[in-house]
């Protein structure tokens, strides 16, 4: 049997056709899958820095912490020589500042006061128990002085902090945190000469600051964490962490082997995927960063990451290619009955759309086809159209939580001011720039007096409104050029560029602080508080970022020192 040119015509073309939508379809569903691959693994990194910097953020402030109740005079007093039996030895009120401190801080399992007397005896203890507050009574007090957190803190000065590695709780009697992840804060309590007396030590909750910090993230995200060796602290299957402590190593590096770069120091971040093969089910996006913690050189940091199923990644690009298989099987049947009939007028429009999906598959364009034809033609424009717009949808949304990660990675999630980060960047830009243009600069450190104590007495709610009110208030009294930024707590910056004399700079201190003295009208509540601002003048008292900021924040402290709601300008 012979075949006419036409039925020739038409199988070629159909098997063209066919072969041209295959080729197409699949660098689209493979440039599609990719792409988002890509921007899936730069967004995860970003959520990973962004959350090891809030999870550093919450240790220094639990340093921070101790520091505070090492520092009261009912701490030194309390270990004190039992001969002398000094006034203030009241285990009551300090017990009282240790609940005080724990009901603001739920992820703190126990507050310990240590002597360094009596075998490192305790001396007050408040235990987390069941989500309430128990007061450890006398007899059940216990030595601790073998502990290496108790006697390496006693080795150490003034306004020192020892961080204890990432370890499960075996001290009996510990309540909530027995046989729990935690970590050890602890700082030496010391009398006027110098001399040790005893430690203050804040057992914090590992499992649950870590489930505060990843509420914000999506819940597809699972969190890992390990030691320097790569033993697993945090798994999302709890079986795998901590296997160490049950006579098993269970390491990081045998499940994502590119972590074993940052175990030996050789990266600082990775990003990698594991097929479903590997992991025995769906396959997985995964990113991690080595981060600083603790204080020994061998023993100086933990991997901290994050990962998310492949299958949420790709999944649009799974539904592309099937329709895209559909599309392509329709039209091909069809071409091969109808090909001796179309086939002129079928070559042109399937030119065009080979043109415009190499187009958009190599510079993401989107050429709207023309779908006004009723036939085959059209219902593969239009679906092609379909899959253009669905692609750049989902990349235009994850450009959009790519650039909300990196916003909340610089800005104070509270007040919306540029936070410690974004803040040191510009002080730095606007330094170089003095430096460069020989002209000046002043810096302000801002402390809101009397927070605490709108804090304590009205509550957490009431405080987040007054931060906002006052950084407001800061913002509107300084230029659109000028950076106010919030570095945590109560704190605050201030950086005035291109400042013509220096009581210029003073007189927008005084403005700043003269405004926050105002009443605040909150939450039907009228409040007064006050601000202890330092000044500080480039170059007259610091050549760079380190030394003016040393110098505004010595600045402050004199103010504050001198009764706060005042200003005082560095060296006068």
């Amino acid at each position: 049997m012979r075949y006419g040119i036409g039925f020739k015509l038409g199988l070629l073309l159909a098997s063209f056709s066919l072969v041209a939508m295959g080729i197409v379809g699949y660098y689209s569903y493979a440039s599609g899958r990719a792409t988002l691959l890509a921007a899936a693994q730069r967004d995860l990194l970003t959520a990973t820095h962004v959350l090891g910097r809030n999870f550093q953020a919450n240790i220094d402030a639990v340093a921070r912490d101790t520091l505070l109740l090492a520092s009261l005079p009912a701490s030194s007093a309390m270990v004190s020589s039992p001969e002398s039996m000094p006034a203030g030895r009241d285990p009551k009120g300090l017990s009282d500042t240790f609940a005080a401190m724990m009901a603001a801080h739920p992820e703190y399992f126990q507050i310990r006061l240590i002597g360094a007397d009596q075998h490192g005896l305790e001396l007050v203890r408040l235990d987390r128990d069941d989500g309430k507050l128990v007061p450890v009574q006398t007899d059940n007090l216990q030595e601790k002085a073998h502990y290496p957190y108790v006697f390496n803190t006693l080795q150490l000065g003034r306004g020192q902090v020892y961080l204890s590695d990432i370890t499960i709780n075996h001290e009996e009697g510990a309540h909530s945190g027995l046989h729990k992840p935690t970590v050890r804060v602890a700082s030496p309590v010391l009398d006027d000469s110098g001399k040790v007396l005893g430690l203050i030590v804040i057992n914090v909750d590992l499992n649950g600051l870590f489930d505060r910090l990843k509420s914000d993230l999506p819940s597809a995200y699972q969190l890992y964490l390990s030691n320097h060796w790569g033993d697993f602290l945090i798994h999302p299957n709890p079986a795998e962490a901590f296997g160490f402590d049950q006579g098993r190593r269970i390491f990081i590096q045998e499940s994502f082997e590119p972590v074993a770069a940052l175990i030996n120091g050789k990266s600082a971040s990775v990003v990698t995927n594991i097929d479903a093969i590997q992991q025995a089910g769906n396959g997985l996006v995964a990113a991690f960063i080595r981060m600083p913690f603790g204080g020994s050189v061998q023993k100086d940091f933990v991997i901290l990451g994050l990962s998310q199923p492949l299958e949420n990644v790709v999944r649009e690009t799974s539904k592309l290619g099937w329709n895209t298989v559909q599309i392509i099987l329709v039209l091909g049947v069809l071409a091969i009955l109808l090909a001796a009939l179309v086939s002129r007028a079928v070559i042109g429009p399937l030119r065009k759309m080979v043109d415009a999906m190499s187009v958009f598959s190599k510079e993401h364009v989107v050429n709207e086809l023309s779908a006004a034809r009723k036939d085959e033609i059209g219902l593969l424009a239009s679906s092609l159209n379909d899959m253009q717009n669905i692609i750049v949808a989902n990349m235009r949304d994850l450009n959009e939580s790519r650039q909300a990660l990196e916003h909340l990675a610089q800005h104070d999630p509270l007040t919306g001011l540029p936070n410690r980060a974004l803040f040191d960047d510009r002080l730095r830009q606007a330094v170089s720039q003095a430096r460069r243009d020989k002209t000046h600069m002043a810096l302000l450190f801002v402390d809101l007096d009397a927070f605490k104590d709108v804090n304590d007495t009205c509550g957490h709610h009431v405080g987040d409104l007054l931060l906002n009110a006052a950084a407001k208030r800061m913002q509107a009294c300084v230029r659109h050029a000028d950076t106010v930024g919030r570095m945590g707590g109560d704190e605050f910056v201030v950086l005035l560029t291109h400042v013509e004399e220096d009581q210029d700079a003073v007189l927008v201190a005084e403005k700043i602080c003269k405004a926050l003295s105002q009443p605040f009208d909150l939450d039907g509540r009228s409040l007064f508080i006050g601000s202890s601002i330092g000044v500080a003048l480039y170059p007259e008292h610091g050549s760079d970022e380190l030394t003016l900021s040393r110098s505004a924040d010595a600045a402050m402290y004199r103010a504050k020192e001198s009764g706060g709601n005042r200003v005082s300008l560095f060296g006068s």
